[in-house]
């Protein structure tokens, strides 16, 4: 495979790996020329984009410097929105619905963003230059590649919440979200289908992190359920300290053109093509979307439901009290 001239203009490039590797970090890069990131989870959009004949002969491959370098010479987007999410709970359905608006840029989480947030637990010495490496990967993704982009929305992966306070110190006055659902329905669609931070060992080092043995001693059913109670503790504390908006599963996809329709600049005009994107399944977006939550508490037998309850019933519900007090706050300030 061929490389690229590494002149500094990254026009219709985007980074799709971050890795460590002989005491640096490096950058691969990907030319997606005008290719929206229309699917459900940025690695879609590289896969398809891997495909193109050019991508398969060339290849760019730098250093961070290049990185910063490009937003000094073409700063791109600052984020319009943060969503941060428990996994399971509509993030995926938020992400599609605001993609469909074409001046929409929607990243879904992007692996190299993961891969920056979470450096320091790799590599501590550097936490001081955190801040500027993800400033400037923002900028390259928020690149106006068509030129008609005006917006920049950032879905993360579940446990970045941990790393929420480095994303809010670098964009302190944009909104952010979290996104929850009834924990034994997490669970249970976890089990069934594993995420990254479900399987120990699988995800790498981060906040979610147990001793091997410990981890080792616990069923799925208990892990599972100590990382859902986790993120769900973390994302009430993101709301109480730093202003997230807490939204159930239960409120979507009506939240998103109804309370959340300001801090996601959707516009009455919107609406036909929002509501047109909810009727498909988010993930699957050529299936139809069927309501799945009594299904999957139906599925739950007793030892999972006393699991779920033990681990992250607290943290649920005091989410929901603290969602339903701002709720009532609101609804009686603008009467």
């Amino acid at each position: 495979m061929a490389s690229v001239n590494t002149e500094q203009d990254f026009s219709g490039w985007l980074p799709i790996r971050a890795w460590f590797q002989n005491g640096e970090w490096r950058l691969d890069w990907c030319w997606f020329g005008e290719q929206r990131l229309a699917r459900p989870f940025f690695r879609d959009d590289v896969d398809q984009a891997l495909r193109l004949p050019f991508n398969q002969a060339f290849r760019r491959e730098t250093g961070i410097q290049a990185l910063l370098d490009w937003q000094a010479t073409n700063p791109g987007l600052t984020p319009t929105a943060l969503i941060f999410h428990a996994s399971r709970c509509g993030s995926t359905l938020m992400a599609q619905m605001l993609a469909a608006l074409d001046d929409n840029i929607v990243l879904s989480e992007p692996p190299p963003l993961d891969n920056l947030l979470r450096a320091h637990r790799l590599d501590p010495q550097v936490a001081p230059r955190q801040p500027a490496w993800l400033a400037a990967l923002l900028s390259a993704y928020g690149q106006r590649r068509q030129g008609s982009e005006q917006r920049l929305f950032i879905k993360l992966d579940a446990w970045n919440v941990f790393e929420a306070p480095l994303l809010l110190s670098l964009y302190p006055e944009v909104p952010r979200v979290f996104l929850y659902r009834d924990p034994l329905e997490i669970v249970v669609s976890q089990l069934r289908q594993p995420g990254m931070h479900r399987v120990p060992g699988l995800l790498g080092s981060s906040a979610l992190d147990l001793p091997a043995e410990e981890a080792l001693r616990m069923t799925p059913a208990e892990y599972t359920s100590r990382t859902v109670g986790s993120i769900l503790q973390k994302g009430l504390e993101l709301c109480q300290r730093h202003g997230a908006i807490a939204v159930n599963y239960q409120e979507l996809p009506e939240a998103c053109w109804g309370r959340l329709a300001s801090m996601l600049a959707v516009r009455d005009a919107h609406l036909p093509q929002l509501r047109e994107s909810a009727g498909f399944d988010a993930k699957q977006p050529s299936q139809s979307f069927h309501p799945d939550s009594q299904s999957k508490r139906e599925a739950a037998d007793q030892n999972l439901r006393e699991a779920v309850e033990y681990w992250a019933g607290e943290a649920y519900r005091a989410l929901e009290k603290w969602r339903q007090t701002k709720d009532k706050k609101e609804s009686s300030s603008r009467g």
